[in-house]
């Protein structure tokens, strides 16, 4: 399972427009990072995706946008593995 995962980060951060990403488990344990993503944010992003399934009972893996002046993350949990993948907009 280490080298699928760790070809799928790297396939993702060579993709167009994304700076960074990073996979964690469910109890925020850091899987995988490339690029700008950090580590060290790994629980963070784990409990930003168990959160917003909160907030829609009926839909348990949404998808989250944080935007800022220059920059998107996009956090999406499935079966237990939370993903986030950051773009700049000058590679949007």
């Amino acid at each position: 399972m280490e080298k699928s995962l760790e070809k799928c980060l790297d396939d993702v951060y060579h993709s167009t427009g994304v700076s960074g990403v990073l996979c964690a488990d469910s109890q925020g344990l850091c899987l995988g990072v490339r690029g700008k993503a950090s580590s060290s944010s790994s629980g963070v992003i784990s409990s930003l995706a168990n959160k917003a399934a909160m907030l829609e009972p009926g839909n348990s893996q949404p998808v989250i946008l944080l935007e800022s002046d220059n920059s998107q993350c996009l956090i999406h949990r499935n079966n237990g593995v939370t993903l986030a993948i950051y773009k700049s907009p000058e590679t949007s």
